[in-house]
């Protein structure tokens, strides 16, 4: 599942890849936010990834979706 966040005053997004589904990094995020403490995710090469919770700007989590493969889909 793809997930973009967006920080406070940086222009880029972070995305990453992650094998946790949506409703479990929908209550991390949530947590991040309410709490102010970080967010910490893990992408699905092992890395951590660890973004202040109060520099948040948006955290988009993408619906899961089976990888197509081949050309074109008709």
């Amino acid at each position: 599942m793809e997930i973009k966040i967006g920080i406070q005053n940086i222009g880029r997004e972070i995305v990453l890849e992650s094998a946790q589904d949506a409703d479990a990094l929908a209550t991390v995020v949530e947590e991040a936010i309410t709490k102010g403490t970080e967010l910490r995710l893990k992408d699905d090469k092992g890395r951590i990834i660890i973004v202040p919770g109060n520099a948040l700007g948006y955290v988009e989590i993408g619906a899961e979706e089976a990888r197509k493969v081949g050309f074109g889909q008709f």
